[in-house]
This record gives C-alpha cells, structure tokens and sequence, in this order.
C-alpha cells in the first residue's frame, strides 16, 4: 500500500479497460470478482466496514486537492492517478465524481438458517433492489437472499442505490427456490388478498420477508412455503404499493416485533 499515485494516460490500459467493463456489464462482477464504485459515498462506506481498496482511481485534480480522498491510498492496494477526459470514459454517468475505486469481493456467504432475512423472488429493477438493501440494512436485517431471475445485486445501478448498504450485508444471489427450505425462521409474503394485516398482528421475530416480483408478485412455490400472508393497510384506496415502499414498511414492522 503506498500514498504514491501512479499515472495513466492511456485508454489501452489494462485497469481502464476491466473498470469499463465492469461500469457497462450489470453481471461483469461475477467474472471479475470485482465490482467499480463509483463517487466518494460508496468508498467511504466501504472503508468504514472494513472493506480494502484493489484500487482507488482518481482525476489528477483530484488527487491533487483532495488531501481527505488521497489518505484513502493507505487503505488500497494500488492508486492511480487519471486526466479528467479519461477518467469521464470509465462511467455512463452524465456529471460523474472524479474518484472510483475498484473492490475484491469475499467468498459467497454460507446462508445462515437463523438470521433475520429478506429474500427477493426475480425482483426486476435495481432501484427497488437497491433501495430494498437500504432498508433492510437501516432496520437490522443482515441477510438478503436474491433468488434466480432477480437483478444482479453487486449491479453497478443496485450499487448506486444501495448508497452503501452492500457493505453491512450478507448478500447471497442465485439461489433456486427450494435453497429457501433451510431456513428456520418462517416466511412472510406480503399480499393485498387477506392474511395477517399489519399494525393489527403480532409478527414472528426473527422471520423471513418475501418480496416479489413488481408485476407478477411472489412465484406460487414461495407462497406454498410461507408461514402467513401479511397485508399493508391502504386507505387511501391506491390497488398497490412500490416494491420498495412495501418492504420499508414491513421491515420497520419487524422491528417493533423485536424483543427488547
């Protein structure tokens, strides 16, 4: 690890060339083991986790002004340091930030049958996923379980909208329906056809929240598997709720469901 940074200057690069793919290709991680984070935020919340940098990418007017950005090269394996118009050809973004940083991800984690969990069934659009992530890290929820057909989770979009909440989960993605049968905890799926109603029954803690997915709802092999049902009151009389809103609402349930 050093405070040096090295120079770039050519769109040939091999490190430029593998972060432009990871920006472009939503499944590109899964080759890489890499993912690009693009902007300050997310660096910072992974360092804050404990997370090591493989790389930090930065423009060179940000290398040299940004003393608090620069500091972060301790924490990194290699730094590099980019002209402006390079550094503008690594993202899709319009207005990107002049700082990126490229991370190793760990081993695939081992699902933990005990854990309070949120399970995502062919959940279709980054935003919901990722703001799903957000709020199942802000109410305690440690594990989320994507299941197969549901948007790539390390995804730079889901990334973006996750703000940082990747780096406090254990996120496993890919699994079959029947992995969910290892799970001690019961399952809940949200439905607007009868069940438990929330705010008016007690719920399970820890439990399993199932969310499907936005236009299909939960596949019927998952509501065969569910413990109950639960409905979110609306009386306002709209037919549904974003898949995102839906699970901010169950999630702050749950927390009030939990002892102490």
């Amino acid at each position: 690890m050093t405070m040096n940074a090295e120079p770039i200057i050519s769109r040939e690069n091999p490190l430029l060339q593998r972060i432009r793919k990871l920006a472009a290709d939503p499944g590109a991680y899964r080759k890489q083991g890499q993912v690009w984070l693009e902007g300050d935020h997310l660096i910072s919340a992974a360092l804050q986790r404990g997370w090591s940098l493989a790389a930090l990418v930065l423009t060179e007017s940000a290398w040299s002004t940004r003393i608090d950005w620069r500091a972060w090269s301790a924490q990194a394996d290699r730094t590099v340091q980019l002209p402006e118009a390079l550094f503008k050809g690594l993202s899709g973004l319009e207005s990107p930030a002049p700082i990126g940083a490229l991370l190793d991800l760990p081993d695939a984690a081992e699902l933990d049958p005990a854990a309070a969990t949120v399970v995502l069934d062919r959940l279709q659009d980054a935003g919901n996923v990722g703001s799903i992530l957000r709020s199942a890290a802000a109410f305690g929820v440690r594990q989320v379980i994507a299941l197969k057909g549901t948007a790539s989770l390390w995804s730079p979009k889901v990334l973006r909208a996750g703000m940082g909440a990747h780096f406090g989960l254990s996120l496993i993605e890919g699994l079959a329906p029947e992995a969910l049968d290892a799970l001690a905890v019961p399952m809940l799926a949200t439905s607007s056809h009868g069940g438990l109603v929330l705010g008016q029954a007690a719920l399970p803690w820890p439990c399993a929240w199932v969310l499907g997915h936005e236009g299909q709802g939960v596949s019927t092999a998952l509501m065969d598997r569910c413990a109950h049902t639960v409905s979110i009151p609306q009386p306002g009389g709209e037919e549904s709720l974003n898949a995102a809103a839906a699970a901010a609402i169950c999630l702050f349930a749950s927390t009030l469901a939990r002892p102490g």
